[in-house]
Order: C-alpha cells, then structure tokens, then sequence
C-alpha cells in the first residue's frame, strides 16, 4: 500500500484540443465529467465521419477549450465548452462559424459532435505519477511536460518510479471521495501513441520521447481505470494506492 495526494486534475473537454487544470473534479460513470465530451469529425470522403485526432492534424493542439467556470463551483460542466483560436479568440462551441474556421485552421473539413464517453477506452479515467515523470525526466536528461500524456488525475505517492506497470487487475486506488480500479476491458497501464511526441501545442515533435518508452518501459505511462465509487476530488487531496 502508498499512500500520497492528488497532485493536478486535468480535463480535455474536445478530444485532442487542449485542455484546463482544474481544481476540482467529479469522477462517477462517465470518467471525469466533461471529459472529451466533444469530438470534431472528419468530413472527408475517404475517412468515414471517424473522429479526428492529433495523429492526423496536430495543429489541433494549436487550439484549447474549457468550460465556463461554474457560480457554486461545482465541478459538473454547466453547458457546452469555449474554443480558443491560436491568436487567443473564443467560440462558442454552438457558433454556426466555427466549424468553419476550424476547418481552415487544420486544412480539414470536419463537423461537431457532443456525447459523453468518446474516451479512447470508454468512460475511463487516466492516472498518472509524478514519480514516473520524474524518473522518465531522468531517463531522457530533459523536461518532459505532463500535458503530452493528457492525464486526468496526476498523483505524488510513495509507490516507486513506473510501479502502474505492473498493476492489474484488483488494483485499487482512493482519491478523495471517489474510488477507482483496475477492471473490465480497457483498463490497466496505459500503451502511448503518438501523441506525447508532440509538444503540448502541436509545434515540433520528439520522436526520441516514444522510442525510449518503447525500448525502456514497453511503450506504457499511466494507468486506465474505472470510477467503481463515484465522488468529487480535489487537488491535495489524500490518496491511497493498494496493488
């Protein structure tokens, strides 16, 4: 067992845009609530309407989205999100525009889509440790930037550097008032693609980043898990890791 806190809560409201840090979060069926609650489509003929992604547009990650901020502070998103340009100009996302002018920022045609869940495995939530980061940091001799691996819940524990690489299934941990565990499909630690081999707004890649995970740590960093007690977590909250 280790024990520790909630260092960062972070929440991507469209897939592959960037996202907010937030204080607080709601962590039930859904993952994190509002998490990657909106995806842009593909349009072209030859994709099939499939979600479009940093691995075919990086300049995705040019733009950021957020909700707006709630009057009690609750943690449950109020409505839809806000686009930021490049150039710091917000959209609505229900501005009859802005697909548009998204389409000529990444040279694609594309649509909006709302619906909770549009995770890459489900209704999940990614955890991830400042020990590995510090160690992956190490391991490279430069500054990695947690915001590659677009985490959910960033915790400080005792448990050693990359020790998530070794969790299975039964592993549980608490985090504020909500549980998470390792369990049913799509769960355990987490297989990188791409993506973290783009800086965190989509300028330059770094390829070395992927291959060291590949060859030092089977290309995994972090952990998926599912919410099997659904509360509200807030950052220095207490942690409790048990594998």
């Amino acid at each position: 067992m280790h024990r520790g806190t909630v260092d960062g809560l972070h929440r991507w409201p469209v897939k592959s845009l960037r996202g907010e840090r937030l204080s607080a979060a709601l962590l039930d069926h859904r993952g994190l609530a509002g998490d990657r609650a909106y995806a842009l489509i593909d349009e072209r003929p030859a994709h099939a309407g499939k979600r479009l992604t940093v691995r075919q547009s990086p300049p995705m990650l040019a733009w950021e989205a957020a909700y707006p901020a709630t009057c009690d502070g609750s943690p449950e998103p109020p409505g839809p999100p806000v686009l930021y340009s490049p150039g710091g100009v917000p959209w609505a996302w229900d501005d009859p525009g802005l697909p548009a002018e998204l389409a000529e920022s990444y040279g694609v045609p594309l649509s909006l889509r709302a619906g909770d869940g549009q995770q890459d495995r489900g209704p999940t939530v990614l955890v991830t440790f400042a020990a590995s980061l510090h160690r992956l940091e190490e391991e490279l001799g430069a500054k990695v930037e947690l915001e590659r691996f677009r985490p959910n819940v960033h915790l400080a524990t005792g448990a050693p550097a990359f020790a998530e690489e070794s969790f299975t299934d039964g592993t549980v941990i608490t985090v504020g008032e909500a549980v998470l565990e390792v369990t049913g499909d799509h769960a355990g630690p987490c297989i990188r693609c791409a993506v973290p081999s783009w800086d965190p707004y989509g300028r330059e890649r770094w390829p070395e980043l992927q291959k060291h995970l590949i060859a030092a740590h089977e290309n995994k960093f972090g952990v998926i898990m599912r919410v099997t007690r659904p509360g509200t977590v807030r950052t220095g909250d207490p942690v409790e890791v048990r594998h």
